[in-house]
């Protein structure tokens, strides 16, 4: 599908990091009229501003990147946050998409959505088929919805939308709260700390026996850019790397590129969460899309950016 690059596209939640990273995309694609609102210019649980917002500036297509976001330890300590914010998030950009005629939504989902001991390699039709993992439970319930009313939204009006439903995902702009963080910014900013304190250790949460897969942010931007521009034939689509591996070797890989010389210790009464989670993305692959930044060259671009982050916020 052809697209006018003067078009006005709205990008939800860009300064996030996947929103960050599709706005980098689509301007080095070309495309020049890029709408963006920070959460105090529209706050997108604000049904009444949503509704304004688009009646006036009219976006021709929407990403919808904005999401409340968090690792293992924000979802299991404020599921109620969760899934209000989510909720509200998306039922007003969908339902702001249909009443101003959206041309294509593009809706960021997650593989945490997926029943925790779904088959492996995840597909998309493994979706509702069991239990979600309790510790994120809340999130995945709301992002489920948001995915429900794109296909109902899709069916009664004929809005078109693309689901995205991206494993874990990691780069430059990432969040490394060790509170909100998710596994390899946590992960990365133990180790640095750790290395700057001549520790003899570092404690990673669980077992470190769990399986995961990881994506770089640039890639999933790329994803969202290809289903931007192409005649997707699916209402959702799987977006990840394809490799998998466990938690101990992704601390194990991160103290190399930190550059810790420590022990790795596992505090095996924390959690695990699910015990494996790769997706099936044979279906974004058939189409022609494929990731291109493997995990090691990645881990080490965004070590250099929190660096950089960190010591800018130093100098101020």
């Amino acid at each position: 599908m052809a697209l006018d690059r003067s078009e006005p596209i709205f990008v939800a939640g860009h300064r996030g990091l996947v929103g960050s990273a599709i706005c980098r995309a689509l301007e080095s694609a070309g495309y020049t009229n890029l709408m963006t609102r920070t959460s105090k210019e529209l706050d997108l649980r604000d049904q009444a501003a949503v509704r304004d917002f688009f009646r006036a500036e009219k976006p021709r297509h929407v990403v919808c990147a904005a999401a409340k976001v968090g690792g293992i330890v924000a979802n299991n300590d404020y599921p109620g946050t969760f899934i209000h914010d989510n909720l509200a998030i998306q039922t007003n950009v969908i339902e702001s998409c249909r009443e101003t005629g959206v041309e294509k939504l593009i809706y960021l989902g997650s593989t945490c959505i997926y029943p925790k001991h779904a088959p492996q390699p995840i597909r998309e039709e493994h979706l509702l088929t069991g239990p979600l993992e309790p510790t994120n439970e809340a999130y995945a319930v709301a992002k489920i919805a948001g995915l429900m009313m794109c296909r109902a939204y899709a069916k009664q009006y004929g809005l078109k939308s693309v689901t995205l439903m991206a494993t874990n995902l990691y780069g430059p702009g990432d969040n490394f709260d060790l509170e909100k963080s998710h596994v390899i910014p946590a992960l990365m900013r133990k180790a640095h700390e750790a290395k700057l304190a001549a520790a003899e250790t570092m404690t990673i949460w669980g077992s470190g026996t769990p399986l995961r897969e990881f994506l770089h942010v640039d890639d999933m931007a790329g994803a969202a850019r290809f289903c931007l521009e192409s005649d997707v034939p699916y209402d959702m689509v799987n977006v990840g790397s394809g490799a998998e591996l466990s938690i101990a070797d992704l601390a194990a890989l991160i103290r190399d590129v930190v550059g810790f010389q420590g022990e790795l210790v596992f505090d095996k009464t924390k959690p695990d969460g699910t015990p494996r989670k790769l997706a099936d993305s044979s279906r974004l692959r058939g189409l022609g899309w494929k990731p291109e930044i493997a995990l090691r060259d990645g881990l080490a671009e965004t070590y250099e950016w929190f660096l950089a982050a960190r010591d800018a916020r130093l100098s101020v």
